[in-house]
């Protein structure tokens, strides 16, 4: 817990360091989402929280030395998703970093280890808010690393090259928490013209501008990733059955 503790203000310190100054809102705003929409997210979210407080506990209980590789994996998605791009009134487009913490831990620890992220951001930073912080949670804590996880574990099976399932998992991770993010736009302010499928259109192509080319980054700092802690904590990676293998070879 120490070490995770201090992780995560690091993190903190470098991006305040490095973005002194208020910047674009982190997913979506503080009162973006009405009432009702932000009370479905929530009760959408927390299910996943609670799998993933048993989940970490487990993993804990089994190895307690995972205690400092979980607090790198929320470092690392502290850090490179608090760097925003301007996107759409309300939101804004940024790496995620969940797909590191999905590979090595499971989508299930990364629900949590990403809603505190969000919760530390929201707080600390003025980034998103707590009335959508089940919003944004759903999208980047719970839909992301469930798709980056899953492709990672799909190309392994099919024999693909440990840094290719690795860069596919976290870049489609990323593209899918903004595409949840546009169907949760949409979903709250349909078109007056064409009404969900035609909001969900706009929003997802304006984010397509920015959230592409920060896919790629976000696969490609995750391999690196990936290589540096497979390299300096090894008794933890094989301790991961998804890395074990690899570690081994």
């Amino acid at each position: 817990m120490a070490g995770q503790a201090v992780c995560l203000s690091v993190g903190f310190f470098i991006i305040m360091a490095v973005f002194p100054e208020n910047v674009y809102a982190m997913h979506i705003a503080e009162g973006f989402l009405p009432p009702v929409w932000a009370g479905i997210w929530w009760a959408a979210a927390l299910p996943f929280f609670i799998l993933g407080m048993k989940s970490i506990q487990k993993k804990v209980s089994e190895k307690p030395g995972l205690k400092m590789l979980l607090g790198l994996v929320g470092a690392f998605a502290f850090v490179i998703s608090a760097l925003k791009v301007p996107s759409i009134t309300g939101s804004s487009s940024h790496m995620t970093g969940v797909g590191l913490g999905a590979i090595l831990f499971g989508p299930a620890a990364m629900s949590v280890l990403g809603s505190l992220v969000l919760l530390f951001q929201a707080l600390l930073l003025a980034h998103g808010g707590l009335t959508t912080l089940g919003a944004n949670a759903f999208s980047m804590a719970v839909a992301g690393p469930l798709v980056s996880y899953g492709i990672y574990i799909l190309m392994r099976r099919l024999k693909s090259p440990l840094w290719l399932a690795v860069f596919t998992g976290a870049a489609l991770g990323d593209i899918t928490t903004y595409l949840v993010t546009s169907a949760q736009l949409a979903l709250a302010i349909p078109s007056a013209s064409g009404g969900f499928a035609a909001s969900f259109g706009k929003f997802a192509g304006v984010f397509a501008l920015t959230q592409v080319p920060l896919a790629v980054i976000e696969g490609l700092l995750t391999v690196l990733a990936v290589n540096l802690l497979a390299a300096h904590s090894g008794e933890e990676m094989t301790h991961l059955s998804v890395l074990r293998k690899e570690v081994r070879q």
